[in-house]
């Protein structure tokens, strides 16, 4: 039979909506944060000649500076205050993350509850502000040669005053969406980071569509392949839908308590395991790992002798890593597969979840506690780690072939339809929990009047 819970969610409509003022107001809240992120997009650093940013954003094309366009939603190719979006926020704590896991005094931290989630925090920031100073001087500076090389004046007037400039104004830009997704996290709805990435992803959907359609308008492209592309990122949504939300539920038996009326009560609970435990990390790492060349070789430009040695070596090795070549297709699907089983080892630790249910007075029927506990969970984390990985791959992996044999531009790979679902998920879900607990609400007031009345 369905709980008063499920019963309370299916009944759910526009009327509780409207009655929710709480969640009303949180997703206005959300709702402006996001536009004043959007309006930041279009500002533009100081020194710097938005006209003249074109060519650069053609340089960068099916580079690693496409991917950080893509999620920080265009602000890297106009040269806004923002241009770095939360990307070392995100690096800085996957960085964290990781060496909490292998650090004795940051796992020793991890432990620590509250005050010690609160130091790694701090951590983050201190590493985000590191890597917005060094990825806000290179970019600087490759703004400068890139203008010195190709004669284009994208800086007004180089030099260290426009370094120092740039630096602070991006470190200062990052900083502030940080802020700004703190905020939405705690007044509006949702994780404000992640609602950040989508929004940028998601803006530039129109843009997108306009170029598809426009495509099959001239000619360009077949509208077969316009009809396919759709199905295609339909089906796939509604599988990263279902993946995301898919658990390996183990039974986890507590002893016996006596009850008010004295019987013995044996409690159940279920410790959840995740079909894809990584999330959109691994994708990420294993297209940045691979398009870092690419990118490093378009700015290096006339600076590189193609008839040298070393020089013929970068022009192929760009040539094999172009998308949709089969090289660089292995090296991603191989990427991918690999960082899922090394992040997941990282965010899931056997041995702590099998110590803390000891601890608890838990046990997994048939499984001894203790060092058995942590064997079956790496086996069966293990087992379904697998059946995450090959999702992962296909999802990114099938929309990179369709975008180099069709030459549809990038904004729709896998792993950006992975962040914009994942996200969109969390928020309706949380959306739900804010309503169902209006409704709880509501029957506590009225069983308290109906007391208050007898």
């Amino acid at each position: 039979m369905a709980s008063r819970a499920d019963n309370i969610a299916s009944n759910m409509n526009l009327g509780n909506f409207a009655q929710a003022t709480e969640l009303r107001q949180r997703i206005w809240f959300t709702i402006g944060a996001l536009i004043v992120f959007r309006f930041l997009s279009y500002v533009p650093l100081p020194g710097v000649n938005p006209a003249a940013l074109q060519n650069l954003a053609d340089l960068g094309r099916g580079g690693v500076l496409e991917l950080f366009n893509t999620f920080s939603g265009g602000s890297l190719e106009r040269m806004s205050l923002i241009a770095l979006g939360v990307m070392p926020y995100i690096t800085a704590s996957i960085v964290v993350q990781m060496a909490s896991a292998l650090h004795p005094t940051l796992a020793a931290l991890k432990k620590e509850g509250a005050t010690g989630r609160q130091k790694l925090n701090q951590y983050t920031r201190y590493g985000t502000v590191f890597l917005c100073a060094i990825q806000g001087y290179f970019l600087a500076a490759g703004l400068e040669s890139f203008s010195a090389q190709n004669g284009i004046s994208a800086v007004v007037e180089p030099g260290y005053v426009f370094r120092v400039g740039a630096v602070i104004s991006l470190v200062g830009g990052t900083m502030f969406l940080l802020w700004l997704g703190e905020q939405i996290t705690s007044r509006g709805i949702g994780n404000g980071v992640s609602l950040i990435i989508m929004a940028g992803i998601v803006a530039q959907f129109p843009t997108f569509a306009s170029n598809l359609f426009e495509g099959g308008r001239t000619g360009s492209i077949a509208p077969g392949i316009i009809i396919f592309f759709v199905i295609m990122v339909v089906v796939l949504i509604l599988l990263i839908s279902f993946v995301e939300r898919a658990q390996r539920r183990l039974l986890v038996k507590y002893p016996k308590r006596a009850t008010q009326n004295g019987m013995a009560q044996q409690d159940n609970s279920y410790l959840p395991l995740k079909l894809n435990t990584a999330g959109v990390i691994p994708p990420i790492f294993a297209s940045s790992l691979l398009l870092l060349p690419l990118t490093i070789s378009q700015f290096a430009g006339n600076s590189v002798d193609t008839e040298s040695g070393f020089g013929g070596f970068v022009v192929t090795l760009n040539q094999y890593l172009q998308h949709g070549q089969p090289i660089y297709m292995t090296l991603y699907a191989l990427g991918i597969i690999f960082f899922t089983f090394f992040y997941t080892a990282v965010v899931f630790n056997p041995e702590e979840r099998a110590e803390d249910l000891k601890k608890g007075g838990g046990f997994i029927p048939g499984i001894r506690p203790g060092k058995r506990t942590a064997d079956y969970l790496e086996y069966v984390l293990t087992r379904i780690t697998v059946v995450g990985a090959i999702y992962l791959t296909l999802v990114c992996v099938v929309p990179e072939y369709m975008i180099a044999q069709t030459g549809i531009p990038l904004f729709l790979g896998g792993t950006s339809l992975l962040i914009v679902v994942n996200v969109t998920v969390d928020t309706l879900s949380q959306i739900q929990s804010h309503l169902l607990a209006h409704q709880y609400g509501d029957l506590i007031k009225k069983a308290k009047l109906k007391g208050r009345m007898r």
